[in-house]
């Protein structure tokens, strides 16, 4: 049985891309890989280079953070992040100065501890919202990699986006990353029914000998880590892949390591999904980190009449954020702009099991739910907040919200 739901998308065509790269000011969150333990480096005033770093994490992972812009530092200010928080941001205006070099390099001519220090230096992390730096995973005995195209949220297309503007740099890349870690194969996973990446995919692949296309179900969390490994490779594993040997990472990370393998470019723009029935014009967009998300929308044509809400990540992995004062970070892959629905009342659990028969992670939502204490003997770690439980709830019970809680509290 699939542990998973078949949801249909909004739209099966894929938006065009977007590109707005030059905004007036940028919001840098202070935040990485869920912390904001930082050493901040620059101070107001001060002029700052586009790829400048301007914070460090302190934690277990030292991330920096570089500015995507060239500009003064104006001020430090709060803004909302995608969890619905507001967060400390960097604020610099655009002077419109001192762009990154197009000096390149050779892909090949890495040697493993030369990727690892540029990945670590650059700032390069998990782009598909979990923020993981991606210098860890690497340094691993890795034996396979996967590039996950399996897009999360059913209402994200900035992976398809992404993949079908940059296939050929994409699979250069791998490629490249098979070879100087000494890997056996590289796996390019695609949903069985999306004809259109795997197209594009099969233009190109046929150059690359260790580089093959594989086909999961099409059905939601297909795309979840643990579920794509043991999809493609026939394993399980206890934490992470890379104790099999197995590292995952999706199109957009790929083509991160790619601009600062070939470019020496760290981690400062990415595309993100916009949608929604509030918004004029649907798109993904590539834009700097940092960048205002009123500002996109605005360049998209605005909203329709109406009261509306966003929700950053989905809707069902996503939050709905209080204001329209939204930053662009670099684990926000998605901005869909709805209307307001009238709130949903909560009911009495009725015992029905639908949140445990469609937890991917097998776990008891309604369980955890009504544990207090003694929450953590239903594993609420496990969860990878997908939100199935709370899709599916006849009640109306916000599951994932009130499992995602036990799992703070047990950390």
């Amino acid at each position: 049985m699939n542990r998973g739901v078949r949801l249909k998308k909004t739209s099966k065509k894929l938006y065009p891309l977007q590109k707005f790269l030059n905004p007036t000011k940028i919001y840098i969150p202070l935040i990485a890989h869920k912390s904001e333990n930082l050493t901040v480096l620059v101070k107001k005033d001060d002029s700052v280079i586009e790829g400048e770093m301007v914070a460090k994490s302190k934690g277990d992972f030292r991330i920096p953070l570089h500015t995507s812009i060239s500009g003064k530092v104006l001020d430090f200010t709060e803004k909302y992040y995608l969890n619905n928080q507001k967060v400390r941001c960097v604020v610099v205006e655009n002077e419109n100065v001192d762009k990154l070099g197009e000096e390149e390099y050779k892909l090949n001519d890495y040697t493993r501890e030369q990727v690892i220090n540029k990945l670590k230096e650059n700032g390069i992390v998990g782009l598909s919202g979990t923020g993981f730096p991606a210098y860890v995973k690497f340094d691993n005995d890795l034996k396979t990699l996967i590039v996950n195209a399996v897009e999360s949220d059913p209402d994200t297309m900035a992976d398809a986006a992404l993949l079908n503007e940059k296939c050929e740099e994409i699979l250069e890349v791998s490629d490249a990353l098979v070879e100087i870690f000494g890997m056996n194969e590289g796996l390019i996973a695609v949903k069985k029914n999306d004809w259109a990446d795997k197209k594009v995919i099969n233009n190109y692949i046929g150059t690359y000998v260790k580089l093959k296309l594989v086909e999961v179900p099409d059905y939601y969390t297909a795309g979840w880590e643990r579920e794509l490994v043991r999809r493609v490779k026939h394993i399980n594993y206890k934490n992470y892949p890379t104790e099999k040997g197995v590292i995952v990472c999706n199109v957009a990370t790929i083509y991160a390591i790619y601009e600062t393998l070939k470019y020496n470019q760290p981690l400062i723009e990415r595309i993100v999904t916009f949608n929604g029935d509030k918004l004029k014009n649907h798109a993904n967009v590539l834009v700097k980190i940092g960048t205002p998300v009123r500002d996109v929308i605005e360049f998209l044509g605005g909203t329709l009449p109406g009261e509306k809400m966003l929700i950053a990540n989905g809707p069902l992995m996503g939050a709905s954020i209080a204001s329209d004062d939204l930053v662009i970070s670099s684990d926000l892959t998605c901005v869909s702009v709805i209307s307001t629905q009238e709130e949903n009342i909560e009911s009495v659990c009725i015992r029905c099991g639908e949140c445990v028969l469609v937890c991917p992670a097998k776990l008891s939502p309604v369980l955890i739910k009504e544990a207090t204490e003694t929450a953590a003997q239903f594993r609420p770690h496990k969860c990878v907040s997908c939100g199935l439980c709370s899709y599916i709830c006849p009640a109306r019970i916000d599951l994932r919200t009130k499992v995602e809680k036990a799992k703070e509290d047990k950390a």
